[in-house]
């Protein structure tokens, strides 16, 4: 075994790369060196110390690994292996593919259908429709936004009364009771799922992630869903590190000391920040309104060519009741808001709960998920009440056509916001939502600097971001905004050893061809969990 004169010895040198390491005090280096996990130094200070791997990458760029704070990995693993009606081209189209899912699915379950979009039909599908191909079965088709579904006749009445529901479509809370009587998914099905869209994370140079929901409303599969986590962890197959939110319909009344401040909480009393390197707990998840693609999104006016502008998920009150008690829990929030209405809701919510309990420490970094439609004047008020906004530019990319036609020409400059926001000192982070649409990090940053669907229909451009903003966005700023800027989001001496390898910089590329750049490696704790050879 090699060994210096000391005796020290790195587990792995990293050489001959073009190291941005998105710290502001040593943005560029050439080396780098890894021991017990963690950035043992860079360049000068680790030269002439012997490692026992030594990884030469022939010049390529090498940047802290993503962090991507608003991800579904168990929704995006399961849709992976669920029967799709996508493209949704004719309504004979997706009947063909539901009555193909009950014939391949085990007799007397639920059938589970994905990729469902009304947009390209015009109108949706119907329960009765449904029923004609259900062959009786509880069918249920989940819309690509995951805030709506349709279902059979035999899920609606199963149905507790007063959930509303238009022919058998269901939005929001509605869509949320049907996930409710769906539930649950096992453990091990589960496990499965988080770690299949986890692999594909590290495949695109994706480290840190936060589940954004489980334990309750529209996102969860089971109520002991982080058991599957767990489950992954101990295995060794977990090849993120990722935070956990909690949806908020997790929280209740707890029997603790009065001299303990909060009156709600989960069971223990755990709260944001609760778990190690690897795992652990995040935000609390509140929603407020639903999504722009189902047309449920809360508007402060009506969408173009549609005589509504959307929906709360709740009444306003309880929704400011819910961002109260949860502030005053002591968590961090994540509310989702894309609409301006509800993005209002929001902020009034959080302007209350800092009126009864101004004092906020580090662990509450509370983000507005989405912020899909943001005013002008709506600028102000996250920076007046230190709220971060975590945006989807990918977005952008993949929905820019249909979002900036819904808007109109006065809002659409107002979508998913990037230049705005740092103009005004708020914090921005970028995430991909997955599976909404693809999460790829790097065609989300292409799309915060070019500000292009993927049509080259260009919205916003004086929301435009430069490249290292834009990198920022995708790695430092995640990284705080789930309270980790300690270990991950930059390549600093004590930071985990976490890295991308890129095929090439997207600093120095042109900006169209940023999203195109290929991942070639990616490392965990100085471990490779992707490699492209």
């Amino acid at each position: 075994m090699a060994r210096s004169k000391s005796g020290f010895v790195l587990d792995l040198k990293l050489v001959n790369a073009r190291i941005r390491t998105m710290d502001e005090h040593r943005p560029l280096a050439r080396e780098l060196g890894v021991w017990q996990g963690r950035v043992a130094g860079l360049d000068e200070a680790i030269a002439g110390l012997p490692a026992r791997r030594v990884v030469d990458v022939g010049g390529a760029t090498v940047l802290p690994g993503f962090v991507d704070p608003h991800v579904h990995l168990a929704w995006t693993g399961l849709k992976a292996r669920t029967a799709s009606v996508a493209p949704c081209e004719s309504v004979d189209g997706v009947l063909a593919g539901v009555a193909r899912a009950v014939r391949e699915s085990p007799p007397g379950g639920w059938v589970d259908v994905a990729g469902y979009d009304q947009r390209p039909l015009g109108r949706h599908v119907t329960a009765a429709e449904l029923d004609t191909v259900a062959q009786g079965r509880p069918v249920i088709l989940t819309h690509d936004s995951g805030h709506s579904c349709v279902v059979s006749s035999a899920v609606l009445r199963m149905l507790p009364d007063g959930v509303p529901h238009r022919e058998g479509v269901l939005v929001e809370a509605g869509a949320a009771a049907v996930r409710k009587l769906r539930m649950p998914y096992s453990t091990d099905e589960l496990a499965g799922a988080v770690r299949e869209a986890a692999l594909e994370c590290a495949s695109q140079g994706v480290t840190t992630a936060a589940e954004a929901g489980i334990g309750g409303g529209l996102v969860t599969h089971s109520p002991i869903e982080a058991a599957a986590y767990q489950l992954l962890l101990e295995r060794g197959e977990l090849p993120l590190r990722m935070q956990l939110m909690v949806a908020a319909a997790a929280l209740h009344g707890v029997g603790g000391h009065r001299e303990d401040g909060p009156d709600a909480g989960i069971d223990l009393g755990l709260t944001t920040g609760f778990g190690g390197d690897r795992l652990g707990l995040g935000a609390l998840k509140i929603f407020t309104d639903g999504g722009m693609m189902p047309r449920t999104a809360a508007l402060t006016r009506p969408y173009v060519g549609l005589d509504h502008s959307g929906e709360l998920f709740a009444d306003e009150a309880e929704l400011v009741e819910t961002i109260v008690r949860g502030h005053c829990a002591g968590w961090q929030l994540a509310i989702h808001a894309i609409g301006d209405r509800a993005v209002d809701v929001a902020l009034d919510g959080l302007a209350a709960a800092r009126r009864k309990r101004p004092t906020a420490g580090a662990r509450q970094r509370h983000r507005i998920e989405h912020a899909g439609l943001v005013r002008p004047e709506q600028l102000a008020r996250f920076a007046e009440l230190e709220v971060a906004a975590v945006v989807q530019p990918g977005f952008l990319w993949h929905f820019g056509d249909d979002y900036a036609a819904l808007m109109g020409e006065e809002r659409a400059p107002w979508l998913y916001r990037g230049q705005g926001f740092l103009d005004h000192g708020v914090v921005v982070a970028a995430s991909s939502d997955r599976p909404v649409t693809e999460g790829a990090p790097l065609r989300a940053v292409q799309a915060m600097v070019e500000r292009a669907a993927s049509s080259g229909l260009v919205i916003g451009p004086a929301e435009a971001m430069s490249v290292p903003a834009a990198l920022r966005a995708h790695t430092r700023t995640g990284a705080y905004l789930c309270g980790w800027e300690d270990r991950v989001g930059s390549l600093a001496p004590g930071m985990c050893a976490d890295w991308v390898v890129l095929e090439d910089d997207p600093c120095a590329v042109p900006t169209a061809a940023i999203g195109d750049i290929g991942v070639r490696a990616t490392y965990l704790g100085g471990e490779a969990t992707f490699d492209a050879d």
